[in-house]
Order: structure tokens, then C-alpha cells, then sequence
């Protein structure tokens, strides 16, 4: 039977002499557990590819919006499972949804994949 693993944090021991001179601090720029959260729901969103290839449809259609029904052709899947993916970025904060009739039209939120961009960038000072 496998064992389990465990970690334990080792005791804080403070860097002396040489060792001292070549470390920093790796909190300043880190993100807070909140921010990690959200970005965390963010990034589960575009762990599918499908979903990853559906943003990208949407932000590269006439005026960066597209309905449902433009959508399923293209990656090959149902209406019903196009729009399960869809929601599933409209929860995550990426897409908009607007009813029109009986479509529901999607488009990017910019802002929201600029933020997940950025969370991850390097500050390169």
C-alpha cells in the first residue's frame, strides 16, 4: 500500500554571511489569496481547449462577438456542449452574454484576460 506524503515547513533559519547578499524576498510582488482565487477560477476556465479556442472565436468574429449558433461548427461539438463551455466562461468572468431572442450572443472581456496577463507577468527591473 502507498505511504502518503506529508510536508512540513522546515524551522525558519535566517541566511548569514554570503548567502545573505544573493536572496530576496519572494512575497513583495505576490499575489494575495483572494487575487489567486479569482485568477485560479480564471485559468480553470481555460484549462479545455475547447474553451481556449472558443475565446479565441469570439475575439477574432466581426466586432469580437459572436452567437452560439456561429460557434458549434467550428469546434465540432453540439449546441447544447458549445454553450456549457460558454457558460463556463461567462461564470469565470471572461465572456459577456447577451439574449437576443432566442440566441444568446458572447463576446471577450478584455480587461478580464489583460488582469490574468499581468497576474502573471514578470516584473523585468
Amino acid at each position: 500500500m502507498a505511504q502518503a506524503l506529508t510536508f512540513e515547513s522546515p524551522a525558519f533559519e535566517p541566511l548569514t554571511g554570503d548567502q545573505a547578499g544573493c536572496c530576496t524576498s519572494v512575497v513583495g510582488a505576490s499575489v494575495d489569496v483572494a487575487r489567486a482565487e479569482a485568477l485560479a477560477r480564471v485559468f480553470k476556465a481555460l484549462g479545455d481547449p475547447t474553451r481556449v479556442r472558443l475565446v479565441s472565436l469570439i475575439a477574432a468574429h466581426d466586432g469580437a462577438e459572436a452567437c452560439v449558433c456561429e460557434l458549434t461548427a467550428p469546434v465540432g461539438l453540439s449546441q447544447p456542449t458549445v454553450s456549457h463551455h460558454l457558460k463556463q466562461l461567462v461564470d469565470a468572468g471572461l465572456l459577456t452574454r447577451e439574449q437576443r431572442g432566442r440566441w444568446a450572443f458572447y463576446r471577450v472581456v478584455g480587461r478580464a484576460l489583460d488582469e490574468a496577463a499581468a497576474a502573471l507577468t514578470r516584473d523585468r527591473r
